[in-house]
């Protein structure tokens, strides 16, 4: 009995410890989160904006390129020097992403272009740049007698309208040896419509073109192909983009303007000869055939200088290139302008960055800008 007694006595107890402790209040358990799942970032997708176009800019949007690869990494910009004349069909033919021309579209190529904006980038100088042994600066030639260089019809160094601008300097009695651009050029387009503002007989005979019928000379292809024919002839003369005759050490003339005042070219005057334009530049969505800053007034103006112009279509078909194209214009024409001077292009005034601003933001994808605001 006593035995049974301390079994009971011990259940008992059992269940009024149970009873107790189930009366304590539930130890709170912490809630477990879900552990979240971070996903990489995605690296950027590289892009290749495909440029062609102008010799004239080559140096300036070679430059642009590396410079805003530092800040987009994962865009590159690819620019093939191969004319103006190639550059306006490849961004016809829409086998580039972005074309450059140093002639404005002619009336007809504007015509077959639909939706196509003209940007300017830049402000240059051509040169009228030669080889004369042992003289190495400070000839001095006019628009006629330029002409008549490239016509053929003055073929000595010592022809005396030659002399005639020039005392003081004793010229050799040589052929001159004429070199020009064997491509279709915006160099040529600039060359060519300066000789038919300044003589009429280069006018009537010749005219302006990116491709013209040359009298006389040599071809070469492109602005280095025109500067290579001079570092390889003496006695030779012909023109090309002031940076090539700087780089290379090509010895170039002063130009007789329309004031009467002998100019060299330098980033001053040749800005001096853009800035009468300046106020009277159609919008970048409409044709531009008759923009020309040749022969400008000015005491001080570089009577051979140009807008040299980007080509893109306003309603883009691939909405990331589009969008990566819009904003490295717009860097172009805004902070790439810093690297300009020192590659002597002429960096744009305030007036055409905002024309240019209004044009960009015209660039769309079905509709929807780009650049807003």
């Amino acid at each position: 009995m006593n035995r049974l007694k301390i079994i009971l006595i011990l259940i008992l107890a059992g269940v009024l410890l149970a009873g107790c402790v189930s009366k304590q209040p539930s130890e709170v358990q912490p809630t477990v989160q879900p552990t979240a799942t971070v996903q990489p970032t995605k690296a950027p997708e590289t892009v290749t904006l495909n440029g062609a176009g102008a010799t004239f800019p080559y140096p300036l949007i070679s430059k642009w390129s590396s410079e805003y690869n530092k800040i987009k990494t994962n865009i590159q910009i690819n620019y093939q020097s191969v004319g103006s004349g190639a550059g306006i069909k490849q961004i016809t033919a829409r086998t580039v992403d972005f074309g450059a021309s140093d002639a404005p579209l002619t009336e007809q190529e504007y015509a077959n272009v639909s939706g196509i904006l003209q940007i300017p980038e830049s402000i240059g100088a051509v040169v009228v740049a030669y080889n004369l042994p042992g003289i190495q600066k400070g000839v001095k030639l006019s628009g006629d007698v330029i002409a008549d260089i490239f016509l053929g019809k003055i073929t000595k160094w010592n022809d005396p309208k030659i002399v005639s601008l020039n005392p003081g300097i004793q010229f050799p009695a040589k052929d001159i040896i004429v070199a020009h651009r064997s491509d279709g050029s915006g160099t040529t387009f600039v060359f060519s419509d300066y000789l038919s503002a300044v003589s009429s007989d280069w006018k009537s005979k010749v005219g302006k073109g990116k491709s013209v019928n040359w009298p006389v000379g040599l071809g070469g292809k492109g602005n280095e192909g025109v500067a290579g024919l001079l570092n390889q002839n003496p006695y030779s003369i012909g023109y090309i983009e002031l940076a090539y005759a700087k780089l290379q050490n090509i010895s170039y003339a002063y130009i007789k303007n329309k004031a009467g005042k002998f100019i060299e070219p330098t980033l001053e005057t040749t800005a001096n000869a853009a800035a009468g334009a300046v106020s009277i530049l159609p919008a970048g969505d409409v044709s531009w055939a008759s923009v020309s800053i040749v022969d400008a007034q000015g005491d001080n103006s570089y009577p051979i200088s140009s807008f040299t112009y980007l080509l893109v279509y306003k309603n883009q078909v691939d909405q990331t290139k589009g969008k990566m194209l819009a904003e490295f214009i717009w860097w172009a024409v805004h902070d790439g302008q810093k690297y300009s001077s020192d590659l002597l292009y002429v960096p744009l005034p305030d007036e055409v960055v905002s024309l240019n601003e209004r044009t960009i933001k015209l660039m769309n994808y079905n509709g929807q800008p780009f650049i807003q605001g």
